[in-house]
């Protein structure tokens, strides 16, 4: 799995994607801080992003199966986006 290019919506706030341990990880990083973890994980032949914050594990919810993982690091990088409005 490729850690996909970090999004113009997040460039713009001082944010980055760093990769994580594994390669099904990476972490959105905001002004030097990582705040939200995402992990593709496999879900019945197709893919799933979880997103979560990385102070309290929380779930962000909505999310859905894809067929590749490259379409699984956007939908979670789409629902993140959501979530904080911009």
């Amino acid at each position: 799995m490729n850690l996909p290019t970090a999004p113009d919506w997040l460039t713009k706030r001082d944010g980055s994607l760093k990769p994580g341990l594994r390669e099904y990880i990476a972490f959105v990083v905001i002004s030097d801080r990582p705040e939200y973890r995402l992990e593709v994980r496999p879900a019945g032949g197709k893919f799933a992003c979880v997103v979560s914050y990385t102070n309290n594990g929380k779930l962000i919810e909505g999310q859905e199966s894809q067929p590749t993982a490259d379409a699984a690091w956007a939908d979670g990088l789409v629902r993140l986006k959501n979530r904080l409005g911009w």
